[in-house]
């Protein structure tokens, strides 16, 4: 009850915040939120450790750009299909990284994705290093304007609860409880019958899925889309969100997301900007060091020995 009342609680916070904050700073936040979502399905509730993550966010945001530039189609159709073409690209390095385990299964996804990264820097549509520019956000259902921040803000909250949604419905199913037996004693899992490799197929083409759904968003924030997405750094990146927020847990990645998100953006324009990287790697140290579970998990753990 305490946690419902809690999701109630930052819904409203959400809803209210574009009238006191940057509508586009906010949608930013909520698109890497949802990216980190995605990534901790793979890293807190299966146990494997992706450093190719950042190949699904440039997908699903270079073909809904495409799209929207070429095609016509609604915002709402581009970023279905861009979340398609994510998840059928997850689904074929699914299948190749899975049978591996550990730094194998991680160096086997950095591959992939810098596979392609280089694809996307040579392929005439994306524009190459210049990016796809001057993306239309167009009209969602033909009616609202999405070039309005504030009706992008809430189109993107709206792609946000229903991935996180998706998630949280996911992780806390009898396919969610398989998942975390993976995670704990893979050897187990297989003893009492179950396909682990299906198993961890599944749950990486949606995790893929899902951060092309990001991506797709993004790019209509933005109105570009660029190889920043698709770089070895955006994967490293998430990595450092879901870290700092707490992994394995529901709410982590988001806090995660919103610190690193919030320090970038305001330190990249002072006089630290050319340091963001050094903080940004220290943070990471310090997490690692002395707060393993993430800011969520160690309010957690407080709060059990505390109240519970």
């Amino acid at each position: 009850m305490k946690i419902n009342k809690l999701y109630v609680a930052l819904l409203l916070l959400a809803i209210v915040a574009p009238f006191f904050l940057y509508p586009v700073f906010l949608a930013k936040l909520l698109c890497f939120a949802l990216f980190a979502c995605a990534f901790n399905l793979m890293l807190g509730y299966v146990g494997l450790l992706s450093f190719g993550h950042a190949a699904f966010l440039g997908t699903g945001g270079y073909v809904t750009g495409w799209l929207m530039m070429n095609s016509g189609l609604t915002p709402e159709l581009a970023i279905l299909l861009g979340t398609v073409a994510a998840g059928a690209l997850g689904a074929i390095y699914g299948k190749l990284s899975v049978k591996r385990e550990g730094i194998y299964f991680a160096m086997v996804t950095l591959a992939l994705s810098q596979l392609v990264f280089f694809v996307y820097l040579q392929a005439p549509f994306t524009g190459g290093e210049d990016g796809m520019q001057g993306v239309s956000r167009g009209h969602l259902f033909g009616v609202i304007d999405l070039a309005d921040n504030i009706n992008m803000y809430y189109f993107v909250l709206a792609i946000f609860l229903f991935g996180f949604w998706l998630i949280h419905r996911t992780i806390h199913s009898p396919f969610g409880q398989v998942l975390k037996a993976i995670r704990e004693n893979e050897p187990r899992a297989t003893s009492l019958g179950y396909n682990v490799n299906d198993y961890k197929w599944v749950a990486f083409t949606l995790s893929a899925a899902l951060a092309g759904l990001a991506g797709s968003t993004k790019t209509l924030v933005f109105q570009l889309a660029s190889l920043t997405d698709v770089h070895w750094h955006m994967s490293g990146e998430v990595v450092l969100m879901t870290l700092v927020g707490g992994v394995g847990t529901i709410l982590g990645p988001v806090v995660g997301a919103g610190v690193i998100v919030t320090m970038q953006n305001y330190l990249s324009g002072g006089e630290l900007g050319n340091y963001v990287h050094i903080i940004m790697g220290f943070i990471f140290v310090l997490c690692v060091l002395a707060f393993r579970s993430g800011i969520v998990g160690e309010f957690q753990k407080m709060w059990k020995r505390n109240f519970g």
